[in-house]
């Protein structure tokens, strides 16, 4: 049962984060302009904020839930407009010349933006909650060691989403030169922007 729960944990974890949305761009944005380890590290940071989300809806954590909920729309506001600064920077932004280095603080904002961004989007906790009660997973109580592995699945599928995306996107890498390069930045910062006023027209509607 444990081991059973934890393949679903992966399963759910990889098809959650699978639709391409602007954390997709973003890592592919990344990948192509700054090299495969940044665009895998920016995925890694929409895993946490997946398991984090998991970890809410596992656990059974109501209060927790119910106020993310009842602030989604300062939240909305707050992704909009992070999702608006970072497209019209990437748009602007010149590809790098080298790879990005393994360490250092790059790295560590490629990871915290991503982060961030993911557990401002309300919608990936009522993601989590609806797949966890479809499956009868969902307020597993004190069994703390079955929420851990459906967590711990769910942290593994998403990051071998990235994993995957970031290595096949890194495999074309060498082949964008310069100029290419370029129309990646700009046609990436198009895109997190449009998700930027989407976010924020979803306000009005």
């Amino acid at each position: 049962m444990d081991s059973n729960l934890f393949v679903r944990g992966i399963i759910i974890g990889f098809l959650i984060a699978a639709p391409v949305g602007p954390i997709g761009v973003l890592c592919i944005r990344r990948t192509l302009t700054n090299g495969q380890i940044v665009g895998l590290i920016s995925g890694l940071g929409a895993a946490t904020a997946d398991a984090v989300y998991g970890c809410i809806a596992g656990f059974g954590l109501t209060f927790i839930s119910s106020l993310l909920i009842s602030q989604q729309l300062w939240l909305r506001i707050v992704g909009g407009l992070f999702l608006l600064s970072l497209g019209i920077t990437t748009f602007f932004s010149q590809p790098a010349q080298q790879v990005a280095s393994v360490c250092g603080q790059g790295l560590l904002g490629a990871y915290v933006s991503t982060f961030l961004l993911t557990l401002t989007n309300p919608a990936t906790i009522g993601s989590f909650a609806l797949v966890f009660a479809g499956l009868g997973l969902s307020a597993m109580g004190n069994n703390y060691t079955a929420a851990m592995l459906l967590v711990s699945g769910v942290f593994l599928g998403s990051a071998l989403w990235w994993l995957l995306l970031s290595g096949s996107v890194g495999l074309l890498r060498k082949r964008f030169d310069t100029d290419i390069l370029r129309w990646v930045n700009r046609i990436s910062g198009v895109l997190i922007t449009g998700f930027g006023v989407a976010a924020l027209a979803s306000l009005l509607v």
